[in-house]
């Protein structure tokens, strides 16, 4: 079994209205519940992360800005609005000293990241050296962008899980049955899904509550 983290975003943005929609399907069954670093200003990012943990759900906070600056920005608002998982970015060493004492698990992208929606570049070798860099640095785990990625994801899947013992996310363009299957068949500990929900391609014609139970349903085994 894969864990489903549903993301309010769409293009690696944070909708305006994430808020409500989560409100309006807090009690289908979804229990993981993020989103970007981008496109709320922080008293809403805050009053989202108070709205999923008033829920007993488990929350969220991805990364996606380009910039040293607004990455190391993102991880100071993480460490005053308090998410479960700080995920993304690709600096190390000084997000950890924001997040020290917080008790925010972060999981970083390895691998080259380019442009907005994030893609994933490299070679499978050096994105498993840059696995293996970040589990030397001490952080909880690994965001992946698998579907980001302009090769074989299965094999890109597996050769960074025996790379590393961290848990893996799987980030971007998980956009069918048929790749949910695929990561939970892979073991991957968890896996996003956005713009793919909340744009009906799950499953065509179902509305939102039905994309998220047939993502859920294709994350058991």
């Amino acid at each position: 079994m894969s864990e489903f983290i549903f993301m309010l975003t769409r293009n690696d943005t944070t909708l305006s209205d994430a808020r409500t929609i989560y409100a309006s399907i807090a009690d289908t069954g979804v229990r993981h519940v993020g989103c970007k670093d981008v496109g709320l200003p922080t008293d809403q990012l805050a009053a989202f992360m108070d709205e999923i943990r008033a829920n007993g759900h488990t929350s969220y906070l991805e990364v996606v800005s380009e910039t040293a600056e607004q990455t190391l920005q993102s991880a100071r608002v993480a460490a005053e609005i308090g998410p479960d998982y700080l995920i993304g970015g690709t600096l190390i060493e000084p997000v950890q000293e924001i997040l020290a004492g917080t008790g925010i698990r972060f999981f970083p992208y390895v691998g080259e990241i380019v442009g907005h929606p994030c893609l994933l570049r490299g070679s499978v070798a050096r994105i498993c050296d840059d696995a293996r860099r970040v589990e030397a640095a001490g952080v909880d785990g690994i965001n992946l962008l698998a579907y980001r990625y302009d090769g074989d994801v299965p094999a890109l899947v597996r050769a960074v899980a025996e790379a590393t013992s961290l848990p893996l996310i799987c980030a971007g363009s998980v956009d069918s049955i048929e790749r949910i299957s695929e990561l939970r068949d892979l073991g991957v500990w968890a896996f996003t899904i956005g713009t793919a929900a909340l744009d009906g391609v799950i499953v065509p014609g179902e509305p939102l509550a039905g994309q998220l139970a047939a993502t859920l349903a294709a994350s058991r085994p």
